[in-house]
């Protein structure tokens, strides 16, 4: 910062002796000392700030990016997951005859008015579900269960 050597110091000490006198001289030395010591805190709080925002701001892009790279590949999965799962919906047969027909047009009536991606989403989803039980029917076509157990889920 200052390049000050003792040569200088040695001036400003006999300088200020002269001009504030021995009684004086201490008194604004402490305080002298006292103002360079706030501005040297002031100073590298100053920095700390200066270097913590930048550090957060770091991870903030950092976040950023990742968080496209993961949207990115997200939305692949779901593409490829979709691009499989339509041509085996559309051009396959029903596995489970007529029941299986009449929920996918309930369900494509249903979701006309729903944004296109609850739409992807849902498709999704029931994709999934017939790739993993191919032989049991789907949540939508489960079993009613017996009125006796109605019955006991409504006592309860």
């Amino acid at each position: 910062m200052f390049d000050i050597g003792f040569l200088e110091l040695l001036i400003l000490g006999v300088v200020g002796l002269l001009v504030l006198g021995p009684e004086r001289l201490p008194k604004a030395a402490r305080t002298v000392g006292l103002w360079v010591g706030k501005i040297k805190r002031s100073v590298s709080s100053m920095q700390r700030e200066i270097s913590s925002q930048l550090e957060a701001e770091e991870l903030r892009q950092k976040l950023k990016e990742q968080q496209s790279k993961l949207d990115e590949s997200l939305d692949r999965a779901k593409r490829d997951v979709e691009s499989i799962a339509k041509p085996d919906s559309t051009s396959t047969p029903s596995r489970h005859g007529d029941k299986k027909a009449e929920p996918d047009r309930v369900t494509d009536e249903s979701t006309a008015d729903e944004p296109l991606p609850r739409q992807a989403a849902a498709r999704l989803d029931d994709a999934l579900a017939s790739a993993r039980q191919p032989d049991e029917p789907l949540s939508d076509e489960r079993p009613t269960p017996p009125d006796d157990d109605k019955k006991d889920a409504a006592s309860r």
